[in-house]
């Protein structure tokens, strides 16, 4: 409790530059990462981020020191051209994007190593630290680093802030951002200089090899809580600068691990944790979405069947055993056993000691399932042109998912019909 008492105490000059450094560099990062994962330009993310590499390394050949400005721009180019070359080899060659971006990821990293090496045996005093660029370094986000990476940061985020709605239309449909006279050519060299901005930036917090994982996965995991990009690109930005000021808390409390890899951990449990756990798009939210509608398709097929068999008798009250049921179309025996509890629970069925009947609700429920599947078949054959004995299999879909508005339609544009097309009774 000390230490997260002074961690959060903020005292320590040092200790805010991190922090504060940390969040910006992550949330900025998350920020255009949202838009390259609407663009299906993940995998460019982590071409770019092993394309930086030479591009520091040439700029402190050039310079002869680590001035983080001249480290920026050394980095910007040669992440601008790597980009360049995936776009030119897809277009002018056989290769498709995954393997250009795969070459280019490569060849660039190798040549960055190559050059790392160099640099390491000319014995010069000012290349230390340089290495922190692999793996990240955020306790050196200080001083003039800080300063410089700050601003950059901040920059990403008010210019995706400026032109965020152009973003959004190219992201979804180029084609119609181009016919409302936006500068389409133009707002995708923005979106490749941000996201090559976002990981130069980046790198200092969490390094080339997992830059690509804080570029896309606050996006990726913001994804499934939102269908609403604003908000998609607000929750990324939020859960950026979450792991990173947690990142940085666990490399205060032990110094002996590292901040970019902690940082790139915690934003990855978290994306778990929404893949599985997010309201409506999780997939443990959608593997019970998926067995509430097999509940009630099961449910509203058995109704159904019971009024189909109160047509031939003439009594939608009649008992009915188990037996009966499966005869008329089949059913397993023990989802039938537990859909059949379900719907005496909830007041549709009721049992007696021969069997199971219709109450006047089940009845009501019954009756409209059956009419909409009548009308539905009588909408294919009329409308449709299909012959009536292909219209079965589609009413059998889609009459679970009708809506009462699309129901009334259905009803005023066929004038309220009387027979489907075998000639049953349509229920009202």
């Amino acid at each position: 409790m000390e230490t997260l008492r002074t961690f959060f105490s903020f005292s320590d000059p040092n200790i805010v530059a991190v922090v504060v450094g940390a969040m910006l560099l992550t949330a900025s990062s998350a920020v255009v990462g949202t838009f390259t994962l609407l663009k299906k330009k993940a995998l460019v993310g982590d071409a770019v981020a092993h394309a930086v590499l030479p591009g520091i390394c040439l700029a402190f050949l050039l310079s002869g020191n680590k001035h983080p400005l001249l480290l920026i721009v050394g980095a910007f180019v040669t992440g601008w051209i790597s980009l360049v070359l995936i776009d030119y080899i897809t277009a002018k060659s056989k290769i498709k994007e995954d393997t250009a971006i795969a070459l280019i990821l490569s060849v660039s990293f190798g040549v960055g190593i190559l050059l790392l090496t160099y640099i390491q045996k000319t014995g010069n005093a000012a290349q230390t630290g340089l290495e922190s660029f692999l793996f990240g370094k955020a306790a050196a986000l200080v001083g003039q680093d800080l300063w410089v990476f700050g601003v950059v940061a901040v920059l990403l985020i008010l210019m995706v802030s400026l032109f965020f709605k152009e973003l959004k239309l190219i992201a979804f449909d180029e084609n119609y951002a181009a016919a409302l006279g936006l500068p389409v050519r133009a707002l995708n060299l923005l979106l490749t200089s941000l996201t090559v901005l976002a990981v130069v930036t980046g790198i200092q917090a969490v390094g080339v090899v997992l830059m690509a994982a804080m570029l896309i996965t606050p996006a990726a995991a913001a994804r499934f809580w939102t269908n609403d990009v604003l908000k998609m690109t607000i929750i990324a930005a939020l859960m950026g600068a979450f792991s990173g000021l947690a990142g940085a808390f666990v490399s205060y409390t032990a110094p002996t691990m590292p901040t970019g890899p902690w940082i790139v951990m915690i934003i990855s449990i978290i994306a778990l944790i929404s893949f599985f756990f997010a309201p409506s798009r999780g997939i443990i939210s959608k593997s019970i979405e998926q067995q509430r509608l097999q509940f009630l398709i099961m449910e509203e097929n058995l109704l159904k069947e019971l009024y189909h068999l109160g047509e031939i008798d003439e009594d939608p009250f009649k008992r009915r055993t188990i037996d009966e049921l499966i005869a008329k179309r089949f059913f397993p025996r023990l989802p039938l056993k537990s859909a059949l509890g379900r719907l005496r629970r909830q007041g549709y069925i009721s049992r007696k000691e021969d069997g199971f009947q219709l109450t006047k609700e089940g009845r009501t429920k019954g009756k409209r399932v059956v009419k909409l599947h009548r009308l539905w078949e009588l909408y294919l054959s009329r409308y449709m042109k299909i012959a009536p004995d292909h219209v079965h299999e589609d009413a059998e879909t889609i009459e679970h998912v009708i809506t009462p508005a699309l129901e009334a339609e259905l009803e005023r544009l066929m004038d309220y019909p009387e027979l489907d097309p075998h000639d049953s009774k349509i229920p009202y």
